[in-house]
């Protein structure tokens, strides 16, 4: 297990942890009183700044519950926090709902997954190898169409 440092930037922060074994978000919380007016969006503050292990990255996703009951999510979702950043954390929260949502200081507002980064070099070439998709996009795998 990887193990990631925080800084309380805020003495009301609270530290990230994993609510059940198994979880693969960490909880995030808020560290002011907002209310996000409907079909806008809020910067919301975690009140705290992380150190990621080497190679790792942080997605900080919308919570399940908060999305379902009141139509609000993480407007960037997943939001990247590079393993070099050292500011606050801090989540944009979307609402879609058609009233106005409150967050209190100390709610749940979003969940950070650790992940792996895969690096990788670039290449300028003429062409690409074929493949069986080719350049067929949006609605190529059949969505819309009648396949037989």
């Amino acid at each position: 297990m990887k193990t990631i440092k925080f800084v309380k930037l805020n003495k009301d922060a609270i530290i990230p942890d994993y609510a059940h074994v198994g979880d693969a978000g960490m909880d995030l919380y808020s560290v002011e009183d907002i209310v996000i007016q409907p079909f806008t969006w809020q910067k919301v503050g975690t009140g705290l700044s992380m150190q990621l292990p080497k190679g790792t990255e942080g997605q900080v996703r919308s919570k399940s519950g908060i999305a379902l009951k009141n139509g609000v999510f993480v407007l960037n979702s997943p939001g990247t926090v590079d393993e070099n950043y050292r500011g606050e954390i801090c989540v944009i929260l979307y609402n879609l709902s058609n009233k106005p949502y409150e967050i209190k200081k100390g709610q749940k507002i979003a969940q950070l997954v650790i992940n792996k980064v895969c690096y990788a070099k670039t290449k300028v070439v003429e062409t690409l190898d074929d493949t069986t998709r080719g350049v067929e996009g949006f609605g190529s795998t059949g969505l819309g169409k009648n396949k037989e």
